[in-house]
């Protein structure tokens, strides 16, 4: 199966190494990765993670880790024709991952994949969709108290953080004091193991189809 990813920072970072070396990693071709240049205005980094400062090497990580293993790269504004072409006749992708990324996907990246675009959104278990849509779901649970979430795997459409859920995590308890930061952190490994979960469902239902 052929996957891209969208992302970036701690999710984005823990999500591609999964896709490299989990234990799927034999069964899935990583075909490009696009992530946050968050220096550029059209990332909206004022209302994403980056509002909060990071290091250079945080900018970087998911980018440094693909140049490493050869995987094609992308970080410039995907509503492009640049990346349109490139999306469409290179990478070809079957299925595509979105985990901390700062640009809004069209309808001509999302309905192209196969299997469409998943993202990767924090909110609370209390039902779908979540109170908590927007660029910033972890500073509105803790706003409101919150001391546990989960990371709500979803199909993208046109509604904003809406579409068809389909995969939950596990629970993150979320510790007093804890920051946006520290939630971005604490739950990328298992954002991970979650997109992992929900991409060996995927391959299985790929193979009775294919059957």
């Amino acid at each position: 199966m052929r996957v891209a990813l969208f992302g970036s920072f701690y999710r984005g970072f823990h999500v591609l190494h999964e896709l490299i070396s989990g234990p799927l990693a034999s069964r899935l071709t990583i075909v490009g990765v696009a992530t946050d240049d968050p220096e550029q205005r059209y990332v909206t980094p004022q209302r994403r993670v980056w509002q909060y400062g990071y290091r250079p090497e945080e900018a970087t990580m998911v980018a440094d880790l693909a140049a490493r293993n050869g995987i094609e790269l992308y970080r410039a504004k995907v509503k492009d024709n640049a990346f349109y072409d490139m999306f469409e006749a290179r990478w070809r992708p079957d299925v595509c991952v979105m985990a901390t990324f700062g640009q809004k996907l069209n309808a001509r990246i999302f309905s192209w994949p196969k299997f469409g675009v998943i993202n990767l959104h924090p909110s609370d278990n209390r039902g779908w969709p979540s109170k908590y849509a927007g660029s910033n779901p972890f500073q509105m649970m803790l706003d409101d108290g919150l001391d546990k979430c989960v990371i709500s795997l979803h199909m993208v459409n046109e509604d904003f953080d809406a579409g068809q859920r389909l995969c939950v995590s596990e629970d993150i308890y979320i510790p007093p004091g804890a920051t946006v930061r520290d939630m971005h952190m604490m739950s990328s490994p298992i954002a991970a193991l979650t997109v992992r979960k929900c991409l060996g469902e995927l391959l299985a239902r790929n193979q009775a189809l294919s059957a």
